[in-house]
């Protein structure tokens, strides 16, 4: 995590801890490089003087603080202190070494799909444990997710949401990252654990493609997009493909939870480390071009593991596998009897049926008697000239 020089308008002194460098600034204030008298390092955030004076705000952000202090696992930095009543209040977690994902994957591309499978199901796991505290984050995305020797950590628990979801329909005012941003919190209304699931999705996408899967522009086209606009997933590998597009279901109901997203991930993670093929078939895509705009959706279908369509050129389901006993279900594609059928004759690779042997012998006795025949005939007629 970069780090900068503290201004002179910076507090040296916070609470029981000494500020020693600038780790950024967004919204809600200014986060500080501390350490307390033992030498613990903190990540210190301090409020801006003007939500400081927001009464609505100072109750907001107490709560939030208080739900954070219930949140228990190890893929959060652990709430350390907090003063809620000072003039400018300010919370500290634990420093957390280690670059975000968003500066990972700036500076090395995309990451390969073991280490997006990997990394999502960590975080997964992580919000169950949010979750269960009460707690929604609301503002999941790569720059608040530190990748620590220890695995991922998330950052900023719902402080960035403090001020509420309504200030997102008012230009200049919004809070968050758009292209991250669930389409309930676009709307306005309630959010819920499944508006994190969104959140995760749009980042795990960005881990495996190096881009917003909804593409660029500006907060009112973004936020459009996440509205009524399919995400842009041509870059997500296969084996990630369909989960990732299953979190960003426009419809809350229809995204999976935290924990049947930490199971599959966790699948899919072990199989792409060792190498082995995916245990769902690869989504299949098709990508069509939208009649009234330019920019093209892709629509992701889990082909079945039964009935999968077959072109002409397909091998033929072995019969161990074909269900029912119909005529069709036992026949090949250019309707000769399967090989298993009683009574069929048996085809050669070239499609030609092998000669019967006793057959053969029939013809061979016919020739024989016709030759014979035949150099009679010669031989009599030779002698009645002679």
């Amino acid at each position: 995590m970069a780090m900068m020089r503290l201004r002179r308008e910076d507090p040296r002194i916070v609470g029981s801890f000494r500020l020693h460098r600038r780790l950024g600034a967004g919204g809600m204030g200014v986060v500080y490089l501390g350490s307390d008298r033992r030498g613990q390092r903190v990540a210190l955030k301090v409020i801006r003087p003007d939500l400081a004076e927001d009464q609505e705000f100072r109750s907001r952000f107490a709560r939030e603080v208080s739900a954070a202090r219930r949140i228990r696992g190890g893929c959060t930095a652990r709430l350390v202190a907090a003063d809620l009543d000072a003039d400018r209040p300010w919370f500290a977690t634990q420093y957390v070494p280690g670059p975000s994902l968003h500066d990972r994957v700036a500076e090395e591309g995309p990451l390969r799909a073991a280490d997006v499978a990997a990394i999502g199901a960590a975080l997964s796991e992580g919000l169950v444990a949010v979750h269960e505290a009460g707690v929604v984050h609301r503002d999941l995305k790569p720059s608040n997710i530190l990748l620590s020797p220890k695995g991922p950590r998330i950052i900023d628990f719902g402080i960035a949401w403090a001020t509420g979801a309504s200030t997102l329909t008012h230009v200049g005012t919004a809070v968050g990252s758009p292209g991250f941003l669930a389409p309930e919190q676009v709307r306005g209304a309630a959010v819920t654990p499944a508006t994190d699931v969104f959140s995760l999705g749009a980042t795990l996408a960005y881990a495996a493609m190096a881009d917003s899967p909804f593409g660029h522009g500006s907060s009112e086209v973004m936020l459009y997009r996440v509205v009524h606009e399919e995400p842009q997933l041509g870059g997500v590998p296969d084996a990630l493909a369909p989960l990732v597009r299953a979190c960003l279901a426009k419809d809350p109901e229809d995204r999976p939870s935290t924990l049947q997203l930490s199971m599959r991930l966790k699948e899919i993670a072990a199989r792409e480390a060792q190498g082995l093929p995916t245990a769902r078939p690869p989504a299949q895509r098709e990508r069509t071009e939208e009649s009234t705009g330019s920019r093209p959706t892709e629509r992701y279908t889990e082909r079945s593991t039964q009935g999968r369509t077959q072109g002409p050129a397909s091998r033929p389901s072995s019969p161990r596998t074909g269900g029912g006993s119909s005529r069709a279900s036992q026949s090949r594609p250019n309707g000769r009897p399967s090989p298993s059928r009683p009574g069929g004759a048996r085809t050669t690779s070239t499609g030609r049926r092998p000669a019967n042997p006793r057959l053969l012998r029939q013809r061979l006795f016919v020739f024989v008697v016709v030759t014979l025949v035949v150099a009679l005939g010669i031989a009599a007629a030779q002698a009645l000239q002679g």
